[in-house]
């Protein structure tokens, strides 16, 4: 089953980003932080999507993406941003570095599964 790193500080909504992945088909792995995501990534996770939070305490969603970019395991791994900031300039920032959507909060649960399932077909080889 494809894995989904679910990285978000808020309880809430880190249990509604779990219950969209797994609507999607996918198990979800629930770090608080991004320094409990590299910490699961540093163990050996290989994720087939990542949705991050852009703003957490510590290292930032931005953060995060950009140093899994810097890993060749990485480097083609599908994040979505999930962030209240909507300004096109936070977009873009989100964007520029290295997550491929970048979805605003609030967000529709089932509309975030659909992103979710779309990113993991197009990098997974139909089995």
């Amino acid at each position: 089953m494809a894995v989904a790193l679910v990285v978000e500080h808020d309880d809430d909504i880190r249990t509604l980003v779990s219950l969209s992945a797994a609507k999607a088909g996918l198990e979800p792995v629930a770090a608080d932080c991004g320094e409990a995501a590299m910490t699961l990534i540093a163990d050996g996770l290989k994720p087939d999507v990542v949705v991050l939070d852009v703003r957490m305490p510590g290292l930032s969603g931005l953060d995060v993406v950009r140093a899994m970019r810097a890993h060749t395991y990485l480097e083609t791994t599908p994040v979505v941003m999930l962030s209240a900031m909507a300004r096109p300039e936070d977009r873009q920032d989100g964007l520029e570095a290295g997550a491929d959507e970048y979805v605003l909060k609030p967000f529709s649960p089932r509309a975030l599964a659909t992103v979710l399932r779309d990113l993991v077909a197009r990098t997974r080889p139909s089995t």
